[in-house]
């Protein structure tokens, strides 16, 4: 979840620094000229920026997908070995209740055939 949460802080760092630019350069004592050159270098830096923005919210959607898949499979794991171990369980205690019950009987049929 860090991971996720860094990408995101990196995207919008990368994002405010855009925002923060562009307003210096609106706001700032140069000549129109001064400032459509800057603008026109800024936004000729802009298709790098987004590049590089989705390539790092790419990696940060790969890395939380591998830690999700690897959560679902530890759940998984778990979640068939508790079945497992419940189907064993509820085994060994038909297997119990049936022996006393055979037990019964036996003895009964041996009480009457002893009379």
């Amino acid at each position: 979840m860090s991971n996720n949460r860094s990408g995101l802080f990196v995207g919008g760092m990368m994002l405010g620094a855009t925002i923060g630019a562009l307003t210096g350069l609106l706001i700032a004592p140069r000549t129109g000229r001064e400032t459509r050159q800057l603008l026109k270098k800024s936004a000729s830096a802009l298709p790098e920026l987004a590049e590089d923005i989705s390539t790092s919210v790419q990696m940060q959607a790969d890395r939380l997908s591998t830690n999700a898949r690897s959560n679902w499979d530890d759940t998984l794991d778990r979640l068939r070995e508790a079945i497992s171990a419940g189907i064993d369980a509820s085994l060994r205690e038909s297997q119990a209740m049936k022996q006393p019950n055979a037990q019964e009987k036996s003895d009964t049929i041996s009480q009457h055939l002893n009379r």
